[in-house]
């Protein structure tokens, strides 16, 4: 597996406004874009820090993944996000290295990166998100 960055910090957040208000008004932090990923039930907003961007991320479902983690955990990190040269490549590696998947194949995400998620049972208890640009067959 090729990491060559941090690509986020995923934060999980109640009200993504007052979020977005507190990192914009408390630490000058610009956020740049709010998107909305209806297959993964969360509207995010994304900063840049450095090379590596924080990802804001609010349920629109009570039954959303990221729901479930403040109502277990209450707000805060809910996953790091490396990049790789390429998801699946990056899975089919972490499952010969016994790290078990959440994501079997690569899925869409937020700023059209394919993602995928190792379950964080065998990864420290960290939720560890891989993502890379889509591969193009031109």
């Amino acid at each position: 597996m090729n990491i060559s960055h941090i690509e986020h910090i995923g934060i999980a957040v109640k009200d993504l406004e007052n979020a977005i208000n507190l990192l914009e008004s408390s630490f000058g932090l610009k956020c740049y874009a709010i998107e909305e990923v209806p297959e993964q039930k969360v509207k995010t907003a994304f900063f840049k820090v450095g090379e590596t961007k924080l990802e804001l991320l609010e349920a629109t479902s009570s039954d959303s993944p990221v729901a479930k983690f403040i109502e277990k955990k209450g707000e805060g990190v809910h996953h790091i996000a490396f990049n790789v040269d390429d998801v699946k490549t990056a899975l089919n590696f972490a499952e010969e290295q016994g790290l078990k998947l959440i994501d079997k194949e690569p899925r869409s995400g937020a700023e059209n990166l394919d993602i995928a998620f190792l379950h964080p049972k065998s990864t420290l208890g960290i939720l560890i998100e891989l993502c890379s640009q889509p591969k193009t067959n031109l």
